[in-house]
């Protein structure tokens, strides 16, 4: 079990981040805010695929305008998200939002910055402070402390942006601390996977706030999902992170589901739903496996709501083996498929019934945790593979025998 670091806590809206509270997982709306139905659709979308928070944009009094119906009709904490305009700011408070994301280096004026700290201090709302690679800014007067901290930093091969991190981070927080204001959550992106670990790792030996984990531009999903997993897991499997967001250019329905499996599979989260182990598949392949997989993966999300684990192999050769633990399990072969629930056999049914059958043992076994009749993750008995020759097996081993002039057909069971 992971070790989580300890950070104070602070509340969203119904959400806790920080202190004990799971880590949560975050988004944002790629539309106008303005756009008061499409906001709302989209928000609610992401919560329903598993977003604990919902990010928005609002760079015009437009957006924030629109910010007290978008409220009405949504049920996850809303951030508004302000650049440059501290009025901004000031009007979603007003409207009524959960948490504020400020970047004080794009806001001149610091009476200005007061005022926002002065309006979420009075309504007990959070503050994200941002010191991101690409919005922070060196400022002269910085100067010997950043000097400081580059000799800190001068093994490290980031050394002068973290120095430039670290020394913006702690002029922003004195702001902050002289409000006497705490309810901060901090968050250092870059688009350099390796410099976001270093940047968090520095951060949380420093502060206490908790921290709020991304990869600024990670691309298209087929690039950005390695490109943000590698340093977000990494950060999270050493115990730093207390909400994250997995950033694509793409749908940000897949930023969500991405998040929630990195956190399933880190022992983090709850999961919810099934788990849907599949093998690669080989040569030794004998049914449409892809296109199965694909179809249970489906099924499962539309019926399946306790985290059963469900494995689909293509061949007994590995699957006996990759399916121990799992719920519920299916070997396909020979155009068949031999279904098992907890190592028990319960069916051996043609290619063309398997996702059916598949689906309904699914659903009974479901149906039998609920009714305290079965528990999850409990194997009654050992798999028993089937006959590699036999029930699924493709014949070529007896084939060949009967070429070969043999008569005794009754070959041993070949052991995989």
């Amino acid at each position: 079990m992971i070790a989580r670091r300890k950070t104070r806590q602070v509340k969203v809206g119904q959400v806790l981040i920080g202190g004990d509270a799971p880590v949560a997982v975050q988004s944002m709306t790629s539309g106008y805010t303005h756009d008061i139905d499409g906001c709302v659709r989209e928000i609610n979308k992401l919560a329903a695929a598993g977003a604990d928070i919902v990010r928005v944009a609002v760079p015009e009094r437009k957006d924030t305008e629109a910010l007290r119906e978008i409220l009405k009709q949504v049920t996850v904490p809303i951030v508004a998200d302000v650049h440059f305009h501290f009025q901004r700011a000031l009007e979603a408070v007003e409207a009524g939002v959960q948490k504020i994301r400020l970047n004080p280096g794009n806001i001149n004026d610091r009476a200005q910055v007061e005022k926002v700290i002065d309006a979420c201090k009075e309504r007990s709302l959070p503050i994200r402070i941002g010191v991101n690679e690409g919005s922070i800014v060196e400022r002269k007067d910085k100067q010997r402390r950043l000097k400081e901290l580059g000799a800190v930093f001068s093994n490290n091969r980031h050394g002068h942006m973290l120095a430039i991190m670290i020394s913006k981070l702690e002029e922003y927080l004195d702001i902050f601390y002289e409000r006497n204001f705490y309810d901060i959550v901090i968050s250092a992106k870059s688009i350099d996977p390796l410099l976001v670990m270093d940047a968090y790792s520095e951060i949380s030996r420093r502060f206490d706030h908790p921290l709020h984990l991304g990869v600024t531009h990670a691309g298209p999903k087929e690039t950005g999902t390695i490109r943000s997993v590698v340093p977000l897991g990494t950060l999270l499997a050493g115990g730093i992170g207390d909400t994250i967001r997995i950033s694509y250019a793409n749908d940000p329905i897949y930023e969500v589901q991405d998040g929630l499996e990195l956190l399933y599979v880190l022992g983090l989260r709850q999961r919810r739903g099934a788990e849907l182990i599949a093998c690669p598949t080989c040569g030794r392949i004998q049914v449409d496996l892809f296109t199965l997989v694909q179809k249970v993966n489906a099924r499962l999300k539309e019926h399946i709501t306790l985290p059963i684990k469900v494995a689909v192999m293509g061949c007994v050769v590995n699957g006996p083996g990759e399916c121990e633990g799992a719920d519920v399990a299916i070997f396909a072969g020979d155009k068949r498929g031999i279904i098992y629930v907890q190592g028990q056999k319960v069916a051996n049914v043609p290619e063309e019934q398997i996702l059916d059958a598949l689906l309904d043992q699914c659903r009974q076994f479901q149906d039998k945790v609920n009714r305290g009749e079965a528990r999850l993750g409990e194997k009654l008995v050992d798999i028993i593979p089937p006959d590699p020759i036999g029930e699924l097996g493709s014949g070529y081993a007896k084939i060949a025998a009967a070429k070969a002039g043999e008569t005794d057909t009754s070959l041993p069971v070949l052991n995989f």
